[in-house]
Order: structure tokens, then C-alpha cells, then sequence
């Protein structure tokens, strides 16, 4: 997948400049015209920063299917409890931002 031509034909698509990808990012606009370019890959914090200035989700940059992407499923595993199960299942209906804080709260838990 070439990611700066589908981040050009997104910006395109919603009428905007470099220069508005600037002013919403932060990111200077010949960064922008090298990625939209393909000479140079950006991090994923940066395409966060793409996907702020267009107004989508960072997970649109990457899939190019209608709809959210189904989270991987993990099969059922008799050794897992009822309750396991229970959390796996909450957890795949979970939105993005509340599976951060979920496992950000783990991981302080865990250094504990």
C-alpha cells in the first residue's frame, strides 16, 4: 500500500491544501508533499497527526474497506474460565480510546 498517495487522494477528497495539513498538524508542508511524494514513510505518530488534520480515524489511513476493521478473534479455548471469556468479549466491543485506557491502567497495575 502507498500511503502517501492514499493520504493525498483523502486530503483531495476533503478540498484541502498542504498548506490547511500544515496549519491543522503541525507538520511542515514540504514533509507532507515528501510523503504524499513516497520518499519518505511516516512514523504512526504521524499519521496520527494526518488523521487529526482530516478529520478521520487513524485506522481509515489503513484500510481500505468501508467500515471499522474487526478485531482479530481469539478462538475459545476450554482452559479459559467463563469469566476470561466474558472479558475477551468486552474487550473486542471495546472502542479504540477505552482499550487504551484499559491496558494503560494494566500496565500500572502490573509495575505494582
Amino acid at each position: 500500500m502507498n500511503i502517501g498517495k492514499r493520504l493525498r487522494i483523502m486530503r483531495e477528497a476533503k478540498g484541502l491544501s498542504q498548506g490547511d495539513i500544515e496549519r491543522r498538524s503541525g507538520l511542515l508542508r514540504s514533509y507532507i508533499s515528501r510523503v504524499e511524494g513516497g520518499y519518505t514513510e511516516p512514523s504512526l505518530a504521524t499519521l496520527d497527526k494526518f488523521a487529526k488534520a482530516l478529520g478521520i480515524e487513524p485506522y481509515q489511513l489503513l484500510f481500505q474497506s468501508e467500515g471499522r476493521p474487526q478485531p482479530p478473534k481469539i478462538p475459545s479455548q476450554p482452559s479459559l474460565s467463563k469469566s476470561a471469556l466474558k472479558l475477551v468479549k468486552l474487550y473486542e466491543n471495546m472502542g479504540s480510546s477505552d482499550r487504551k485506557l484499559l491496558l494503560t491502567l494494566a500496565a500500572k497495575l502490573a509495575r505494582r
